[in-house]
């Protein structure tokens, strides 16, 4: 018997919250462990609707599973699916927007403070046996820096809450920040993405992964920054551009940068930007929260449910 939905590739320990939603709901679920778009052809056939998290989605899944319907992506992101693609197919696509908004605010916040009070250097030091301050020279203080966000969306604007509570001055980028629909929240000065580089203490990367923003972080923009700037970024990896970050760390171009996120994960114990000590690197772990992860998969789930009842979906994409 093939199965309704279809938990295509997913990375969790269990899908208990899942299998709730489905049995709760009626519908027949599977769950498979593709890791490839031919493992998806070969497994998931006449699945409605996929659970999808890592695999590729675009054409040649839709041809070769003319049954599929609907993608719910686990996540916010779904620079993994070709959105043309799944619009040439009549397939819905949707995401799960707001499960981990504060989890990824608060990790911008703790790289922030870790880079600006230069904490990962000091434990280190002291575990090794030296207790002295003046190596941190210089230390600079917060109240009345510049804090620049890039994509002032629900994180950004979540991240943006924090840091001004700090006395920090924030000024933000954002693509969209024409539309109609575009909120920009009480102390928050809309700029140019030049004037963000050039005027920021610290950057926060909160955009999407799209043809506009990959390596918008690139060589030029890194030479506009300050010296004594830092970045981070708890986004997607391919906005900034890893080489030229690289190269900006190794001439000192920057004063520091903290990635949660790289263009291709997981990122080899001997890449190139591990060699710097101001660089800071966490596994993709910004959303994570043990609340954050059981709402994700809840979410994902009442969503797949949602389109096989015929219901108004509740983020749809296309």
């Amino acid at each position: 018997m093939n199965e309704q939905i279809i938990i295509c590739d997913c990375d969790h320990i269990d899908i208990a919250e899942e299998r709730a939603v489905f049995e709760a709901a009626g519908y027949s679920y599977a769950w498979h462990h593709c890791m490839t778009q031919e493992e998806v052809i070969a497994e998931c056939r006449g699945a409605t609707v996929f659970l999808n998290q890592y695999v590729r989605m675009d054409a040649r899944i839709f041809e070769a599973i003319p049954t599929l319907k609907c993608i719910v992506r686990y996540g916010v992101g779904y620079d993994n699916v070709v959105l043309e693609d799944a619009v040439r197919y009549g397939v819905k696509v949707c995401n799960v927007p707001d499960y981990g908004t504060n989890e990824v605010a608060d990790q911008a916040l703790a790289f922030m403070m870790s880079l600006v009070r230069k904490t990962y250097f000091v434990n280190r030091r002291v575990r090794e046996g030296t207790w002295d301050y003046t190596e941190t020279i210089p230390v600079f203080r917060s109240a009345g820096k510049t804090v620049g966000i890039i994509g002032l969306g629900r994180i950004g604007k979540a991240f943006a809450k924090r840091v001004m509570a700090m006395d920090y001055r924030v000024i933000a980028y954002d693509i969209l920040a024409g539309a109609a629909s575009f909120y920009c929240p009480p102390g928050v000065e809309m700029v140019s993405l030049d004037t963000l580089l050039r005027e920021s203490d610290i950057i926060s990367i909160h955009s999407a992964l799209n043809e506009t923003s990959r390596h918008m972080i690139d060589r030029a923009a890194l030479e506009k920054m300050k010296p004594t700037a830092y970045l981070i970024n708890v986004a997607r990896g391919g906005i900034i551009d890893e080489q030229a970050l690289d190269e900006a760390l190794e001439n000192k171009r920057i004063a520091g940068a903290a990635l949660d996120v790289v263009a291709s994960e997981s990122l080899r114990a001997d890449a190139p930007l591990l060699r710097h000590e101001n660089f800071l690197i966490s596994p993709h772990m910004a959303w994570y929260s043990e609340e954050s992860s059981l709402e994700l998969k809840k979410k994902a789930a009442e969503e797949a449910v949602r389109f096989m009842r015929g219901e108004p979906l509740r983020s749809p994409i296309v």
